[in-house]
């Protein structure tokens, strides 16, 4: 019991972060507040989103794994995958914003320009779809957890 505790704890922390750095992302990608530093600092927020996306994926992987219920119980759950698609969504779009994040900061280093506002609005839009994609994650694992819909 005390494992199921444990990774139980670990793959809520894991999220816990991600939603943080996503929220961080966010915020500082507005064109009100963008300055050299902010779109460098963009780059490390958005590493920062990335890698606990992945801590997201291993610490659940480890629940499936060495959990109570079973990888051949979880494997099965529809919820289980569609919690898994939701979250590669995520980390899609964060790779996708990050592609832009390198290219704003090369831009700044040759060039010494700040990305247009048109920039700044479609990539804080993809890390706002990211962000409202997340909010699904947490119902998906309540009802997962709680036996709604799983078979």
């Amino acid at each position: 019991m005390i494992t199921e505790a444990l990774l139980a704890y670990a793959h809520i922390m894991a999220f816990l972060m991600l939603a943080t750095f996503m929220t961080s992302e966010t915020a500082l990608c507005r064109q009100d507040w963008i300055n050299p530093a902010v779109v460098r600092r963009l780059v490390w927020v958005n590493l920062l989103t990335l890698v606990s996306g992945a801590l997201v994926l291993a610490t659940g992987l480890a629940r499936i794994a060495w959990g109570v219920k079973g990888s051949a119980w979880y494997w099965g759950q529809p919820l289980l995958h569609a919690k898994i698609t939701l979250l590669v969504m995520m980390l899609g779009l964060a790779l996708l914003a990050r592609r832009r994040y390198l290219r704003w900061r090369q831009t700044l280093d040759t060039q010494g320009s700040l990305p247009a506002e048109s920039d700044l609005r479609g990539t804080r839009r993809l890390v706002m779809w990211a962000a409202h994609l997340m909010v699904l994650v947490p119902l998906l694992a309540v009802f997962l957890a709680r036996g709604v819909g799983t078979r």
